[in-house]
């Protein structure tokens, strides 16, 4: 009789501490739905504004491999992708000049003449940026636009206070890149690009 009861007490413990597990994993999975996508970001410099729903301005490879550009090209998702949009804070009718720019976060192991992006409108129709490794990117020099030097180019373009412009940012690495998955003990192979976009008018 012993060895029952001890089975009647022990059913119901179990049973109470598998509910708990069962809400609190249902908490948390519904907190990250209502929280994802729904925090709009804004950075303002100058006379533009860059709005994105991500939780950085930027993206990030981890650990890849070796991309064709074929394929690069067509990655969706939010692992894959960063899609942001530009307006402008000047007065109605006054036309800015614009540039997009990316850096190089500096923790990133992979050089840049192995990872390419590739810059489109966020629907997909428009390509702003050909797929271009990033070696061979051009670099902000006393820009107009008031961008710092040293940041390496992905559009330049102009902009009135009645229009808003969406993009869509892809990153991937390079065919002949030669890169392999990393063995035991190795550190992580990252690169990661922080994208920011630039515009000054003498007008507001």
């Amino acid at each position: 009789m012993k060895q029952n009861s001890s089975k009647q007490i022990i059913i119901p413990v179990l049973g109470v501490a598998l509910l708990l597990i069962a809400v609190v994993g249902i908490s948390y999975a519904a907190f990250n739905y209502s929280r994802a996508g729904t925090t709009i970001n804004t950075i303002t410099t100058g006379s533009i504004i860059m709005n994105y729903s991500e939780s950085e301005n930027g993206i990030t490879i981890v650990n890849a491999l070796p991309t064709s550009d074929s394929t690069g090209m067509t990655l969706n998702g939010e692992d894959y992708t960063f899609d942001f949009h530009i307006s402008a804070t000047v007065k109605s009718g006054t036309t800015l000049n614009y540039i997009i720019t990316a850096v190089k976060d500096e923790g990133s192991t992979i050089d840049d003449d192995k990872v390419k992006v590739y810059l489109t409108s966020a629907d997909d129709t428009i390509v702003e940026k050909a797929a271009t490794k990033i070696s061979e990117l051009g670099t902000t020099s006393s820009d107009a636009s008031g961008a710092p030097d040293g940041q390496y180019k992905l559009k330049e373009g102009t902009i009135t206070k009645t229009e808003t412009t969406n993009y869509r940012l892809r990153m991937w690495l390079a065919s002949d890149s030669g890169i392999t998955a990393p063995g035991p003990g190795e550190m992580p192979k990252t690169y990661r690009l922080s994208v920011n976009v630039y515009g000054h008018a003498d007008v507001q």
